[in-house]
This record gives C-alpha cells, structure tokens and sequence, in this order.
C-alpha cells in the first residue's frame, strides 16, 4: 500500500466521457437552431475547442473568452453571424445534461475509497456544467469535494489553484496526495507547480514529448489499482 491519502482526480477523459458528452450536446444544439450539415459544423468545432483549451492553460486567453467566443466562431467559419454568449449558454444546457463516464469509473472509485483513500474531484471545466454533468453520473456520490477552478479564479496547471484545494481540505497533506489525469499540461505540469506526486492516465498510448515526467505513468485503471491497492 502506497502512503497517499488524498486522491485528486481529473474529471474529463479520466473518469468523464467527454467525448461521448459532447457529441450528444453539440448535435442537440445544432439541431435545435436549424443547423443542416451538423457534421460538419462538429467536426469544425471539435479541434477548433482543443486548442482555445490549450490556449487557456498557456494564459493566451481567459475563461470567458474562451466561453463567449468559441461558438461565434464556429458559426462565423460557416458565414453565420451569431450570438456567442447566447449559443455557448445553449450549448452549456445541453452539455450539463449529460453524465456520461467511462467503463469502469465507478468500480475503481468504489475500490479506492474502500481501502481507505479520500476521492476529490479537480477539474479545470465550468461550474454550471460540471456541476450538472456530476448530478446526473452515477460517481457524484463517491467523491468527498468537486474542486472546480472557475470557483477559485485560478486553474490547472498554476500552483495557485492547488493551493486553494489544500486550504480546503481538513488535514491536507501535499506529500500524501496524488494528481491523476490524461493531461500532461494541466494535470501533470499542474502537480509538478504544486509539488505533488501524479499519475499519468494515458488509455491513448500517447507518446509524451511534453519534457515532463509523472511519477506514474498507466494505461488503464487496473494500472492505477496496481499502484495504489497493491
């Protein structure tokens, strides 16, 4: 048994479907303003959002930029004038209603906090969303606290947004606690900010050419099981 006791979880493309979440939301919105080539308009939306995230963990733009914009210019690509604010908080309905999580989330959950460990969540997402897309997954209930950066005005990776959490969490340890997370720039550079131990959650096999290295580095969750049940 490893001596870690907090376990600071990235919610999206960890333990989150994001991917199947927002498909189901941008195809509901697109259907629901008169949109006809929906594909296209997802397919054009998808990388175009990665990148204003990077952009947004590099401090190239805030958060509600990042929220009043993406959708004026999904639409501006397509020779639409929108509303951007008005189609994000559109988006943001449908996406809250979505809870998906991946296979297994629950069961590794479940096994974590059975040998003894704490579960928080720690995501850089919006609260409005989170928020919805964890009431309406079955995982809600195992954690003891969802930190959600919008709340805090600071993010992964800054050292800041740690910070906040330890001040929030009784007895908080740094040395005792783990960042896991499919992120190598907000996850894994975020707990290197913050001086705690991580785990790289990597299902993609992805090559790492960030120059940063995790403590732990898993493929799937029986990996995480091995390193911290064994």
């Amino acid at each position: 048994m490893t001596t870690y006791q907090f376990l600071l979880f990235d919610l999206d493309h960890t333990l989150l479907d994001f991917e199947a979440a927002e498909e189901a939301a941008l195809t509901e919105m697109l259907l629901e303003v008169g949109v006809e080539d929906v594909e296209a308009y997802k397919d054009y939306y998808k990388p175009m959002n990665q990148q204003l995230w990077r952009d947004l963990e590099a401090k190239k733009i805030t958060k509600p930029e990042l929220v009043k914009t993406r959708f004026a210019l999904l639409f501006d690509h397509f020779d639409h004038q929108v509303d951007g604010e008005a189609m994000g908080m559109l988006y943001e309905k449908h996406l809250g209603q979505q809870g998906q999580t991946y296979l297994g989330a629950h069961e590794l959950l479940e096994d974590l906090i059975a040998a003894g460990y704490e579960i928080y969540g720690a995501t850089n997402g919006i609260t409005a969303i989170q928020e919805g897309r964890m009431a309406r997954s079955s995982i809600s209930p195992l954690f003891k606290h969802i930190f959600i950066s919008e709340q805090s005005g600071t993010a992964k990776p800054d050292a800041a947004y740690y910070d906040w959490i330890s001040a929030n969490i009784e007895g908080f340890n740094k040395e005792k606690a783990l960042m896991i997370g499919d992120s190598l720039t907000a996850d894994i550079r975020g707990g290197h900010n913050a001086g705690i131990d991580t785990i790289w959650y990597n299902p993609k096999k992805q090559v790492n050419n960030s120059g940063l290295e995790p403590n732990y580095t898993v493929h799937d969750y029986d990996g995480i099981r091995k390193i911290l049940l064994a």
